[in-house]
């Protein structure tokens, strides 16, 4: 049974939907009539936007119920795989737009995670915030220690328990929506609301996302590529996250990074290579890469420096999903349908008795008309997107980690043309694809295999010579074993024929007693009964040895 609080927050919803027209997502059919019906009978709420269309009411609806729900949109609007353009292209447009707390309960919040005083470890802490979001607020300091410029990141307080009751409201309606219309089942609501709140969760636990920066950063230290600023792990608890304050252009602000004399053609080539270099070299990439997340270092402006922040979403491949991805996109470019279809298969994305000419097909049906226009004006997003739909129809269960990446490239992407329209995204890409999958075949992936391995190698070449005496002592006795059990499979042979014998001739004779006793010859009879089973009794005493 819903609380009364959950009964009237779930009003609340319900009001809001109806008022943005939510309820057109239902089909006309006998399911659909109950909300339809709570519009004019029980509510009373007419649809005050029905000059919008659905993506935009739908994005205005979010806004209005708040972060929580806010966060949900912007999670859905990566998952075109799920959404059509114009639901998720609205989504996409959703923010962050939420006032701030006051700066004395954070200062309470991030006292209580330190466990002392704020002055004990910082100077000159500004109870202004610097950015106020749906899960945090970041506040300014100078850390004791080294005088280092650093920010605050606080939990907002009290936000779990709001998080509990929206999300339990969220799968309520997530059920009902999925029972009311087939349409609506077919995207999965359920499976979504359960991938948003482990997200949503997730990002509640600021280690998690410390140890995400952390990594990041060890991967670029020596690049001048990407920044990533400095965590302080020693005052980084589950609910504060302490780290090096940066400097920097909003990604956004294209008019400030023309003006800082940016090379804004290198500087979208290098996104590109940042994205490639975090999949295919690292297998750990920021996932993440909304404006809000990215600034541009002010130094260098000829050779320009990305900065990434808020390391909270992050993805992985393994070796074989890395392998198939850039074996499918070379292969995509190179128009060669069969090898992507047959890749699909093989690497398990789609079952193994899919028909790999029908396949073929699709995929060529589907893709070859982009290729009716320039290389530079292909969306490698879009490509991405559009070989994993045309995979769905042929059973392929959505890969949570493609899906990832699929987001980020589309970020990446649209960041890159944002900054320089005339980005082509698959020249600089491919270079780097062929130099990754050289290293990965041929003999070049064999000197590397060798080069991985020597130090393994050298540090067991000294129990080379006892690993070697070992094997061949255990050979022999090995041998002497094998001896043993031939010999015990030989007798057991030879008993198994005697015990035959005995007991053929202890049936003989108890049937040769059971015809003589019908002739009333009970003495032999009875002499002969208790030979055969005298001979039973032998042949069982054989099977035995």
């Amino acid at each position: 049974m819903m609380a009364y609080a959950e009964i009237k927050r779930f009003r609340h919803i319900l009001k809001v939907f109806l008022e943005y027209g939510l309820d057109d997502c239902f089909p006309d059919d006998p399911r659909s009539r109950l909300p339809k019906a709570l519009r004019r009978g029980l509510f009373w709420v007419r649809n005050r936007h029905s000059d919008l269309p659905f993506g935009e009411r739908l994005r205005l609806a979010l806004q209005t119920l708040g972060p929580v729900w806010i966060k949900l949109g912007q999670m859905m609007s990566t998952r075109r795989d799920l959404f059509s353009p114009h639901i998720a292209d609205q989504l996409a447009l959703l923010q962050d737009q939420v006032s701030p707390f006051d700066g004395k309960l954070a200062r309470t919040k991030i006292e209580e995670s330190l466990g002392g005083p704020l002055e004990q470890w910082f100077d000159d802490f500004d109870e202004t915030p610097l950015a106020s979001a749906s899960v945090a607020q970041v506040h300014t300091a100078i850390l004791k220690e080294n005088g280092q410029e650093v920010v605050l990141k606080v939990i907002r307080p009290d936000i779990l328990p709001v998080i509990q009751a929206d999300m339990k409201l969220m799968h309520r309606l997530a059920t009902l929506v999925a029972r009311w219309s087939p349409d609506a089942r077919r995207l999965h609501p359920v499976e979504v609301i359960a991938e948003y709140e482990t997200t949503l969760l997730n990002e509640l636990n600021l280690n998690r996302e410390a140890a995400n920066a952390i990594q990041l950063r060890r991967n670029f230290a020596d690049s001048d590529l990407l920044y990533v600023p400095e965590v302080y792990s020693d005052y980084t608890r589950e609910h504060l996250l302490v780290m090096e304050r940066i400097y920097g252009i909003p990604v956004s602000d294209v008019s400030a990074l023309v003006k800082n004399g940016t090379d804004m053609k290198l500087l979208s080539e290098n996104a590109v290579t940042i994205f490639f270099t975090q999949v295919f070299r690292d297998s750990f990439f920021h996932a993440d890469m909304h404006p809000g997340n990215i600034f541009v270092s002010k130094l260098n402006p000829e050779e320009p420096q990305w900065i990434a922040l808020d390391c909270g979403i992050v993805g992985t491949l393994n070796k074989e999903d890395k392998r198939y991805l850039a074996e499918n996109l070379l292969a995509f470019f190179n128009r060669d349908y069969r090898k992507v279809a047959e890749l699909h298969v093989d690497s398990g994305w789609v079952p193994a008795n899919t028909n790999i000419d029908e396949f073929e097909v699709a995929i060529r049906t589907v893709c070859e008309p982009i290729f009716a226009k320039p290389l530079c004006d292909i969306s490698f997003g879009h490509v991405l997107l559009n070989l994993f739909n045309t995979a769905r129809r042929f059973d392929m269960e959505v890969q949570p980690q493609l899906v990832l990446l699929q987001k980020t490239l589309l970020y990446v992407e649209g960041l890159g043309r944002q900054l320089y329209p005339q980005l082509d995204l698959w020249d600089t890409a491919k270079p780097f694809l062929e130099e990754w999958m050289s290293h990965q075949v041929g003999p070049n992936a064999f000197v590397d295999a060798i080069k991985s391995h020597a130090p393994f190698w050298a540090e067991k070449l000294p129990e080379l010579p006892d690993l070697l005496y070992d094997s061949l002592r255990q050979g022999k006795v090995m041998n002497q074993r094998l001896d043993i059990l031939s010999k015990h499979w030989m007798e057991s042979r030879k008993n198994q024929g005697l015990a035959k014998l005995q007991f053929g001739i202890g049936a003989t004779l108890v049937v040769c007693s059971a015809i003589l006793f019908s002739n009333q010859s009970e003495s032999l009879s009875v002499t002969l009964a208790v030979l055969g089973i005298a001979f039973w009794l032998l042949g069982w005493r054989s099977c035995r040895k």
